[in-house]
């Protein structure tokens, strides 16, 4: 597939993600009873103006292998600032006692994940293992410069950005699955010394979340017990 297919299919699954709102509803499915078997749970986060839907299908998949999958309403469109949402979804875990819990994140899913881990090392009870992050802006996005509302939080100059590239030691416990072209985040940019960086053969920002060589990839990385 070309360059211009492969946006041309990004933006297609756009509105088929857009679509399944009106097709599931806004409230995400609730996550399956947890037995003492269980696999350990998993928190998805969408990227900016971005619902549950867009991660359906690696909902889909963890949950059919028996993972409690939580999406959160609360988070409506996700255009909060990162760390409102962050706070926001580590007192949904706190509310419910997750332990264990997985993050799946896609773009600005990632930096929220990752302002949690940062909390979550000095915490009196850790209730995260790891994340997993899609296209994920770690040293921001220049594009942001000329952008308008929620998008101005990726200015590589903002502290948002430079403090949580500053918090190097949870990135041990991140994996940093980045397309090879990604028209939103340049080259580079979703790399995290020390965390493991995956390059995805694949261009787009949005497509990849629904592709099954890509949910593959998630799934080996997701804890089963």
């Amino acid at each position: 597939m070309t360059r211009a297919a492969s946006i041309v299919a990004d933006y297609a699954y756009v509105a088929r993600s857009r679509l399944r709102y009106w097709r599931y509803g806004a409230r995400p499915p609730a996550p399956i009873e947890a037995g003492p078997d269980a696999p350990p749970p998993v928190l998805l986060i969408p990227g900016v103006f971005e619902t549950w839907h867009y991660l359906k299908p690696i909902r889909d998949r963890l949950a059919a292998l028996g993972h409690p999958v939580h999406s959160v309403p609360e988070l409506g469109f996700n255009r909060h600032p990162i760390p409102e949402m962050a706070a926001l979804l580590t007192a949904y875990l706190e509310h419910r006692e997750l332990t264990g819990v997985t993050i799946v994140a896609h773009s600005k899913g990632g930096l929220i994940g990752k302002t949690m881990l940062v909390a979550d090392e000095r915490a009196e009870v850790s209730r995260l293992t790891r994340m997993i992050s899609i296209n994920t802006p770690y040293g921001g996005s220049p594009l942001a410069r000329y952008a308008m509302g929620p998008w101005r939080e990726f200015v590589p100059t903002r502290p948002v950005i430079t403090e949580l590239a500053a918090a190097a030691s949870v990135n041990a416990r991140i994996t940093s699955l980045h397309s090879t072209f990604d028209q939103y985040v340049p080259a580079g940019n979703s790399v995290l010394d020390g965390a493991e960086n995956v390059v995805l053969p694949y261009d787009g920002h949005f497509r990849v979340l629904g592709l099954p060589s890509v949910i593959d990839e998630i799934v080996a990385r997701v804890p089963r017990g």
